[in-house]
């Protein structure tokens, strides 16, 4: 499935499975030995929740939480019958998460999820700052160049760069240099973002330990936020993807983001272990 070109494969795992999701990512998200993808995501039952989403990245690593896997989860469990709710909550290693399904004819055309409270305490996010309150633009240097990074997590860490361009060797070259800086203890996701108007930014991203993504939705989130707490845009604004539009939306009366997008069925079958 994918959620605006960020493409996972997916496990139903609501029985429970004797597998190393970690190692089965490795093998599963290999373009050239496995399916190819941006990760793996298990779907399984929780204790506190309709159900719970682990996501492992290509390199085995598990990620806390993923926008556009979300939604393309809400779609999967209502679809395949595994519910019939249109307000589904979902458990992951960053909070309970609540998706809203758009159904049409019984087809999820779209998810709207609420994706919580933004972090911005740089120990919190983590992201070494010279504030305590949070990091805003605050200048980074690496191999002679300089960035204004500000400190967002969406439950996962992301280093947002408003920039006037964004080309390839901002984000394939830099992209992984600033992923494992020393201003981020865990590694971070780091998103290039230019402002076309106060109500629509272009965005693309490096993530953590997968490489650039057609679409982020923590990481389109953490832009939005970003882009509020720097005077740039409104707080509704659209996120112009590699693989299409997300509309952000950071309500100041419940200081939650909401984001809503598509999510698509690409194919599904059997996978043969090596």
């Amino acid at each position: 499935m994918h959620g605006a070109g960020n493409d996972y494969i997916y496990l139903d795992a609501t029985q429970p499975l004797p597998l190393d999701f970690a190692e089965l990512s490795r093998e599963m998200s290999d373009i050239h030995f496995g399916i190819g993808s941006d990760g793996l995501v298990a779907i399984m039952k929780s204790d506190v929740a309709d159900f719970r989403m682990r996501m492992f990245n290509p390199d085995g690593s598990e990620a806390e939480m993923c926008g556009n896997a979300s939604r393309c989860v809400g779609k999967y469990v209502f679809e395949k019958g595994l519910t019939d709710k249109t307000t589904v909550t979902l458990e992951t290693l960053a909070g309970i998460k609540v998706l809203h399904l758009h159904v049409v004819d019984g087809v999820v055309e779209s998810v709207r999820v609420d994706m919580g409270e933004p972090v911005l305490e740089p120990a919190k996010v983590p992201v070494l700052s010279e504030s305590a309150e949070c990091r805003i633009s605050e200048p980074f240097r690496l191999g002679g160049r300089e960035y204004l990074i500000t400190g967002v997590s969406m439950g996962n860490p992301h280093g947002v760069i408003f920039t006037d361009y964004i080309d390839d060797e901002l984000v394939l070259v830099e992209g992984p240099k600033l992923e494992v800086a020393d201003i981020f203890p865990r590694k971070a996701n780091i998103e290039f973002a230019k402002i076309l108007n106060r109500r629509a930014i272009e965005m693309r991203v490096w993530e953590r330990g997968t490489g650039e993504t057609f679409a982020c939705g923590t990481g389109a989130c953490a832009t939005a936020v970003a882009a509020v707490i720097n005077n740039l845009t409104d707080r509704k604004v659209e996120l112009r993807l590699r693989g299409g539009t997300l509309l952000i939306e950071w309500d100041e009366a419940s200081n939650h983001v909401f984001m809503t997008g598509p999510a698509k069925f690409i194919c599904d079958g059997v996978f043969y272990r090596p």
